[in-house]
């Protein structure tokens, strides 16, 4: 397979569907990528992107219903543990409070090991209010 400089990650949400279920599961989040055939769990909250050391990674989301607002709220990587690691970005940094990120992308590190699966929480916010912020800790980056 071609080597692609840049992997991007689209998360497709219902968001009517996750605010009335509290969830990002059941069919309310779809997550694909252009990573080729080596990813798998396309369409799903269990996506594993294949990706290699020094490939920018992008994620973006979009509302299945255009009229409703979806924002990244922050991904966090996780250690093996289901802990998270110190590369964590969230809308806060460097913007203060505001809320504003389409977009978030970084680059795949060269000691990223071959063949395991990395986790990370992608947190999304829909609208405002308590209830607004849903995440899954399920979506991984896996080295090839």
């Amino acid at each position: 397979m071609a080597y692609t400089p840049q992997i991007n990650i689209i998360a497709v949400v219902d968001v009517i569907g996750a605010l009335s279920g509290g969830t990002l599961h059941n069919g309310n989040l779809c997550l694909v990528d252009n990573a080729g055939e080596e990813s798998t769990g396309q369409g799903t909250a269990h996506l594993r992107t294949a990706v290699r050391p020094g490939q920018v990674v992008q994620w973006s989301a979009l509302a299945v219903d255009l009229q409703t607002p979806v924002e990244i709220r922050s991904i966090t990587f996780l250690g093996e543990d289901g802990v998270a690691t110190p590369a964590t970005r969230t809308a806060a940094d460097g913007d203060g409070d505001k809320l504003d990120l389409a977009h978030w992308a970084g680059v795949v590190p060269p000691s990223l090991p071959s063949g395991t699966p990395f986790k990370y929480r992608l947190e999304l916010q829909m609208y405002e209010g308590r209830y607004s912020v849903l995440h899954v800790d399920s979506p991984a980056l896996i080295g090839v």
